[in-house]
């Protein structure tokens, strides 16, 4: 078996009106509705959001709002994205800082989403 992509994770909220202003409004991604469900598109991935613990099977065995940790990727030059985000009152948990991501060295931020969700922010250094 080879896996070769992340399509989509699923994040629960404990406030899903901030959770979409956080996402689509601060983050420019796409909210989209299919039948009752929710999820937020970016590139060729998307994010589900759960308004509860399990609201769709089967789901993980341990909910919890803020509980995730992960990773988004810019092209646009990591301070603008720092401006961007100050513009709308987000708070700068760390960074700009040199990490190791995927595909080598990167340059990342990190912020919590509403609910507490670890986001880290990230630019891939020219080679």
């Amino acid at each position: 078996m080879k896996i070769k992509a992340l399509d989509h994770l699923v994040l629960t909220t404990r406030d899903f009106d901030r959770c979409v202003w956080f996402y689509r409004d601060v983050l420019g991604m796409e909210l989209l509705c299919r039948e009752g469900h929710y999820a937020l598109r970016f590139g060729v991935q998307k994010i589900n959001i759960h308004r509860r613990p399990a609201e769709f099977l089967p789901a993980a065995k341990h909910i919890t709002a803020g509980c995730l940790d992960f990773c988004l990727l810019t092209e646009v030059e990591l301070l603008e994205v720092k401006l961007q985000l100050e513009e709308h009152g987000i708070e700068i948990e760390e960074g700009i800082v040199v990490r190791n991501g995927a595909l080598g060295m990167m340059q990342s931020l990190y912020i919590r989403d509403p609910d507490g969700n670890l986001v880290e922010i990230s630019s891939y250094l020219k080679q």
